[in-house]
């Protein structure tokens, strides 16, 4: 009996150590944004863990509850920032982190479950709110009358980033980093054009969260906003690229979330005139923004036209219209928004091109070119773009699309419309004459 006492014991004291046994942080991965640190700290298992502020000197401590970290943290490129200095330690049979800081931050933190890419995930997110101090924190009027011009704001959106990689295809090829390089050759093409000023979204390998995306664009004061994203989906055989708009059960959602909202209510809504709904009546509140949301979509169904048939010119569409959905980044109720999916990056032709630098120069140019069109034909009051219009010194800038009809080749549709079957090839990046049925080209400026 004593004998079985003691190997129960001995059982227990085992399955304990077991229960108590350290959870490796495998990793440390840093993502660095203007106006945010997040750290990732892959794990074995799920954590317990606690997050505390100290003062003199100023400094943001990390306890892992029985945790063991083997990294070097010096080596992370942690020190930059609101970061001074890293520090780790054992505490209580875990492992601290102490973070010293240089600059007043926000700290939070959360857990991920396991994905297809990543297991257990404690995330920390250090808020700057640098952008936020240098940002006006609403819009602004629009201009006087009498005063300035102004350039066209475009701002352009790269989808995902940092610890969010979005879509992954083969070759394991991220949906953040094909979206990231054709956002920036569409703002390099705006800024290139006179009277155009392009924002970046996120300019690099980090995190945005959708509400933030859409604040930052506000902020920007811009005319537009263009989510460009690559869609996947489990059938591999899915393919074709896509525009999307907001439905009206989204818009309809939002007008209630902002009516509801206070520090919504204080911001001016541009497209009624740059008011305020925090000093009006419930009734004319809900007037006036469903005045800006009805002007804002309709522009934006516009504008995704354009930008539908331009990229239909040389891709396969995943349908032949403009797709309507309540996606996040649609919901500003005062700014045109439009959202491309490039292409499904889960298809290996179609992922294929997604990587390439020629394609990617296509989709930027037919979203630029949408842009353009759609800005020459409604431009924005007090704005050069709309000066050029009236005084007439920019002529044919609107751009010109031919649809091809069975029958149709290319030198017959360059001499149609009078351009030179170089100048047409070129216009449309084709390396041969062959065209099919339904493409649509875009005419340059004889």
């Amino acid at each position: 009996m004593r004998i079985l006492t003691r190997l129960a014991l001995l059982l227990t004291m085992v399955v304990g150590s077991a229960v108590q046994a350290s959870t490796n942080i495998e990793n440390i991965r840093v993502w660095l944004a203007p106006d945010n640190v997040r750290l990732v700290f892959d794990l074995s298992a799920p954590v317990e863990h606690n997050l505390f502020m100290l003062d003199n000197p100023r400094r943001l401590v990390l306890d892992v509850k029985n945790a063991r970290l083997d990294l070097d943290v010096g080596k992370l490129g942690l020190a930059k920032g609101p970061i001074a200095g890293v520090r780790t330690g054992k505490r209580d049979g875990g492992m601290r982190l102490v973070l010293d800081l240089s600059a007043d931050v926000s700290p939070k933190s959360f857990q991920l479950k396991p994905n297809d890419q990543y297991g257990h995930r404690l995330v920390l997110d250090l808020d700057t709110g640098q952008e936020k101090a240098v940002a006006p924190a609403v819009r602004s009027p629009q201009p006087d009358p009498k005063g300035p011009l102004r350039d066209i704001v475009v701002a352009v959106d790269a989808g995902h980033g940092g610890e969010d990689p979005g879509a992954l295809g083969p070759g394991r090829i991220r949906e953040k980093n094909v979206v990231l390089a054709i956002a920036r050759e569409v703002a390099r093409l705006i800024n290139a054009e006179p009277g155009y000023r392009a924002e970046l979204i996120r300019s690099g390998d980090y995190y945005v969260s959708l509400r933030g995306r859409t604040l930052k664009a506000r902020k920007t004061n811009a005319d537009l906003f263009v989510s460009i994203h690559a869609d996947a989906a489990r059938d591999k055989r899915a393919k074709g690229a896509s525009v999307w708009v907001l439905s009206g059960r989204g818009a309809t959602s939002e007008m209630g979330r902002w009516l509801a909202s206070k520090e919504n209510s204080a911001d001016l809504i541009g497209g009624v005139g740059s008011v305020s709904l925090e000093d009006k009546d419930e009734v004319l509140a809900s007037v006036l923004l469903d005045m800006s949301m009805t002007a804002s979509q309709s522009s934006s169904r516009e504008v995704a036209k354009r930008v539908h048939d331009n990229i239909a010119g040389f891709a396969r569409m995943h349908k032949p219209y403009v797709e309507q959905a309540g996606f996040v980044v649609l919901k500003s109720p005062d700014i045109p928004s439009i959202l491309v999916e490039t292409g499904f990056i889960s298809n290996p032709q179609e992922a294929e091109k997604l990587s390439s630098g020629r394609y990617q120069r296509q989709m930027a140019q037919a979203i630029f070119r949408g842009v353009k069109a759609h800005f020459w034909e409604r431009p924005p009051a007090m704005t050069r773009v709309a000066e050029m219009k009236r005084s007439g010194s920019v002529v044919a800038a609107a751009e010109r699309t031919y649809k091809v009809m069975s029958g149709d080749t290319l030198s017959v549709i360059a001499v149609r419309n009078g351009v030179s079957l170089d100048e047409l090839r070129k216009a449309n990046e084709l390396r041969g004459d062959r065209i099919r049925v339904g493409q649509v080209l875009r005419i340059p400026a004889s």
